[in-house]
């Protein structure tokens, strides 16, 4: 079965955000992934990592001011400065937590910006922020979102992603592919993540409608799992989802995985 990781931005909110480790250690997550780390200090990140032998595999490069509604700038050719001047901080913290790779938020259109000159100053972003993560030694991953929740995003389906990174041009660039977003904006679940198996460095997960934990909407999430494993996929599965409930309380899935896992 997948390598899962909790996604402690929606997972254990209930608890402070550092206390979140050891909950999610405790529920049997092996790794753990966040919006982002840049408002912690980050040799406490470390720590609650090492105390609770959680492996950190994911965060989003500095992605603008999330609690004024920002949802990423890399594609905003306004923002060009402000976005590669955060790509050294993400550097930094991804070299201190051990992280192997980060994912880039393209961000919405801005108003009067055409989608060719977002795409274009996205693919220049891109590349600048690859260039430094592969000097780093480490990877970059774009994530294609839904426009329902988050209208106008530049970034919207997994043909446009495959070619942006091929633009891009290099083999240090993947797919952030999440399942939820994707079951929204193409569906196809299963052959689309066979036929871009080698071109994915991260999977999320949450069901749809909802965006809840597996088991509450309409995808099959037993079926997922043993497709993923099928095919070969050896990354993570960061479990990006909403409990409905209280997270404890949701995790009933998370045994059964952990069953069959054995």
């Amino acid at each position: 079965m997948p390598k899962l990781a909790a996604n402690l931005s929606m997972l254990f909110t209930e608890l402070p955000f550092i206390e979140r480790f050891n909950a999610a250690a405790k529920n049997g997550f092996e790794g753990v992934e966040y919006l982002f780390p840049y408002a912690f200090d980050v040799q406490e990140l470390k720590a609650e990592l090492d105390r609770n032998q959680l492996k950190q595999v994911l965060f989003n490069l500095p992605s603008g001011d999330w609690e004024r509604g920002d949802r990423g700038i890399a594609a905003d050719p306004s923002r060009v400065e402000e976005f590669r001047a955060g790509v050294p901080t993400a550097i930094a913290y991804a070299k201190a937590l051990e992280c192997e790779q980060v994912n880039c938020l393209a961000g919405v259109v801005p108003q009067g910006v055409s989608q060719e000159l977002a795409e274009d100053t996205l693919i220049e972003n891109l590349k600048f922020a690859n260039r430094e993560l592969q000097n780093a030694g480490i990877r970059l991953v774009i994530e294609a979102i839904n426009t329902r929740d988050i209208p106008g995003f530049a970034l919207t389906n997994t043909k446009q992603a495959l070619r942006i990174c091929d633009a891009v041009g290099s083999d240090n660039i993947s797919l952030q592919y999440d399942i939820y977003h994707m079951q929204i904006m193409e569906g196809d679940i299963a052959p689309t993540l066979t036929s871009t198996l080698n071109r994915i460095g991260h999977i999320q997960i949450a069901d749809n409608p909802g965006r809840h934990e597996p088991g509450t909407g309409e995808l099959n999430y037993h079926f997922l799992f043993s497709h993923i494993d099928d095919i070969g996929y050896q990354g993570w599965v960061g479990c990006e989802y909403k409990p409905a409930t209280t997270t404890e309380e949701g995790l009933t899935w998370l045994s059964e995985h952990h069953q069959n896992k054995e």
